[in-house]
């Protein structure tokens, strides 16, 4: 399967999980999960929540932020730009907040795991 976010039509999810803003996202989804191209212009976050069925994987395509998450060491942010990649495991939490000068685009994987 090919899956052109392009010819998805466009989300804005405002406050997402209780975030800032909105996110852009352009997503399929199917009984086994979603798989999302997500875009979180300037100041923009994903609020703190927990994957009770789902685990997330996320690849940073441009831009930069920071990931607040459960595991961290310390619990300090975490600052994640292009070309990194940050796993959230079932049962975990986390959040991501854009806080660079330009919108943060990733590709997100969230595969339902029951």
């Amino acid at each position: 399967m090919v899956i052109d976010f392009d010819r998805i039509p466009a989300q804005n999810l405002a406050h997402f999980k209780g975030g800032e803003g909105e996110v852009i996202a352009h997503m399929y989804t199917d009984a086994m999960g979603k798989i999302a191209r997500l875009t979180l212009p300037v100041g923009a976050s994903i609020g703190l929540h927990t994957h009770d069925t789902s685990a997330e994987v996320m690849y940073f395509l441009s831009g930069q932020g920071i990931i607040l998450e459960d595991n961290a060491p310390n619990g300090d942010p975490l600052p994640v730009c292009a070309g990194m990649c940050c796993y959230c495991p079932k049962e975990h939490t986390h959040s991501l907040i854009n806080n660079g000068t330009e919108p943060l685009t990733l590709l997100a994987v969230i595969p339902e795991l029951g």
